[in-house]
């Protein structure tokens, strides 16, 4: 007769951090000053010999192309797929399951409504600055629309430092949350760096989408942190 297996136990982390909605709202004023300035900038003409400086950059000097072997070019790639649509979502559907099952549904909602938010905000200010994309060097992957802020410098910074703010809330240890949200930091960075070297956006594009971003997931901690508890809150606890 088989022996019965015990019965499993799950230990779920407790809530070990909060973030200061003061801290955050600091963080979120000053990326969105840098934006600020950048907008002016950009408006006012002022970066335009910078804005060219850096996309010839990463570009050899004859014929324009891309330093660097087809690897590298591949690599660029793959790294600016980590800011496309497509995987972003697959990583917050992902994240939200992961936090709904750990039962930090707060986190989970207050991470959504941070990016969905964040998204509504860059697609307004693309329609609102309105400027065409760079033709300078040639382009290495397919891009539309407007050119300010880069899309993908902005959601990456949003998604990728709303979902390690998220999770950094399982952790007492400083250096856990300061890791994970400096990880969040530089991954996005990489890809906002990514758009310039494909030659798709100027470097104000990319230093503008990632003050945006990072801008709105922490003024979102400070913002909708109570609107988000308050829904969670109306789950059920079955659910």
């Amino acid at each position: 007769m088989d022996t019965p297996l015990p019965a499993e136990t799950v230990v779920l982390p407790q809530r070990g951090w909060q973030v200061d909605p003061q801290h955050a709202l600091i963080a979120g004023i000053v990326c969105w000053l840098g934006f600020g300035l950048m907008t002016w900038l950009v408006h006012s003409g002022r970066i335009v010999t910078l804005d060219e400086a850096g996309l010839r950059l990463f570009r050899h000097g004859g014929d324009l192309s891309l330093i660097g072997s087809a690897g590298v070019a591949e690599a660029v790639r793959d790294v600016t797929a980590l800011g496309g649509t497509f995987l972003r979502t697959i990583a917050t559907i992902a994240a939200f399951v992961a936090l709904f099952f750990l039962r930090l549904r707060r986190e989970a909602v207050l991470m959504v409504v941070t990016i969905l938010t964040g998204l509504a905000v860059e697609l307004a200010i693309k329609d609102l600055v309105g400027r065409p994309r760079p033709y300078l060097v040639p382009h290495l992957v397919e891009a539309g629309g407007m050119s300010f802020p880069s899309g993908h410098s902005f959601n990456s910074a949003l998604g990728f430092i709303a979902i390690a703010l998220a999770f950094a809330t399982c952790s007492v240890r400083r250096r856990v949350r300061w890791t994970l949200i400096g990880a969040a930091g530089i991954l996005s960075m990489l890809v906002a760096s990514s758009r310039v070297a494909l030659g798709v956006h100027y470097p104000s594009d990319v230093i503008a989408g990632w003050l945006g971003g990072a801008g709105w997931a922490f003024l979102a901690e400070a913002l909708f942190y109570r609107p988000a508890k308050a829904l969670a809150d109306a789950v059920p606890d079955g659910l």
